[in-house]
């Protein structure tokens, strides 16, 4: 039996190319029979379909945090208090900055500050941009914080180029969110 079965797993997506490994991910946490939530940053949906992930959790996708979906207290509050655990994957340079800073102006980052469960970053980004002292900064201030990056890859790039930034594979991801339950 998988340890991430009946596990209540928010899954937040910001706008990155990688956001297409994001519902391979949702797909392999709902096949170990993880009960999983989306939210979708505004540039997310530039880059995949809400419908996606809606077929691939049988939920509703959350996107905006005045939108009663489901919580009549709000979203960012009852998505936080459901979740066991957190995982932003990809997470873009501008969502880890808005985190790092504690920004919460869109329904993602409030949700992360108000949620008391593990929180698990996956960065993807162009290698210049992981490079740069801002971006390490944030992500600094984010483990300082106590969340837990799951580290980019080095390969081939969207853009071309080959180097770290690619968004870490949806298995690796699943093996650490299986492994904050096994503990």
């Amino acid at each position: 039996m998988s340890v991430l079965k009946n596990r209540e797993v928010l899954l937040g997506v910001t706008g990155g190319i990688a956001a297409y490994k994001s519902a391979d991910l949702c797909s392999k946490l709902a096949q170990r029979g993880a009960i999983v939530s989306v939210i979708m940053t505004e540039s997310a949906h530039q880059f995949i379909g809400a419908t996606t992930f809606e077929a691939l959790t049988n939920r509703p996708v959350h996107s905006k945090g005045f939108e009663v979906r489901e919580h009549y207290r709000g979203e960012h509050i009852g998505l936080a208090q459901r979740a066991e655990v957190v995982i932003i994957a990809p997470a873009t340079a501008s969502s880890i900055a808005r985190i790092a800073n504690g920004f919460a102006d869109d329904l993602l980052s409030t949700t992360v500050l108000a949620t008391k469960a593990p929180v698990y970053v996956a960065p993807a980004m162009n290698c210049e941009m992981w490079a740069k002292p801002s971006v390490q900064r944030n992500v600094s201030q984010i483990v300082e914080d106590g969340m837990m990056i799951v580290d980019p890859e080095d390969g081939w790039l969207s853009c071309g180029q080959v180097g770290a930034g690619r968004m870490a594979a949806p298995e690796t991801i699943l093996k650490v969110l299986a492994d904050q339950f096994a503990e």
